[in-house]
């Protein structure tokens, strides 16, 4: 069995091949070439972090199905005013148009020591900006985005660090380890 942590940079498709672009964009393959191995769930183009691909279609159900409720964390950079009440709402659940999310661990943090982003996240003095550490046990569509946007905090970065037991620590973006 094969299992690797991989640090998905901002802008990649966390898959390897793109049919569906007249202009190449990156993907999977561009960063590895270890045969066999498929992600095991996805992260958005416009997200960064930890992807696990595994050649093991058992381990890539485990991780990927949200029926066995594989704790995901993030480091989440939102934009806006962040009050005890936006935290209550995203640890209760909050409705989203596709219905209610489980709770969530959610906590306010100082900013994490990350990479650079290429291209950097916009920048407005006028408009304040925070980190929160974010824990689900659901995966749906952009569903971290649409959770701090229903709270009224536009996710600005979206950083996932640690699926289950396995995180990102140590691993540059771009590049992978076998876990």
């Amino acid at each position: 069995m094969t299992l690797i942590a991989f640090n998905k940079p901002f802008g990649v498709l966390s898959q390897f091949t793109d049919a569906k672009s007249p202009t190449p964009r990156q993907t999977l393959s561009d960063f590895v070439a270890v045969p066999g191995v498929y992600p095991a769930g996805r992260l958005d183009r416009d997200s960064e972090g930890l992807l696990l691909l595994t050649d093991d279609g058992r381990l890539q159900a485990r991780i990927a199905d949200p029926k066995f409720k594989l704790a995901k964390t993030y480091l989440v950079q939102v934009e806006g005013a962040m009050d005890e009440a936006a935290l209550a709402a995203l640890r209760s659940g909050v409705m989203l148009n596709d219905g209610p999310t489980r709770p969530a661990e959610v906590e306010a943090i100082d900013p994490p020591d990350l990479w650079p982003r290429n291209p950097p996240v916009r920048y407005r003095a006028s408009v304040p900006d925070h980190w929160l550490r974010l824990t689900i046990r659901e995966g749906r569509n952009r569903q971290v985005r649409r959770m701090t946007a229903a709270v009224g905090l536009p996710t600005l970065r979206l950083v996932r660090w640690q699926i289950g037991a396995w995180t990102l620590d140590g691993i540059a973006p771009g590049t992978w380890a076998r876990a």
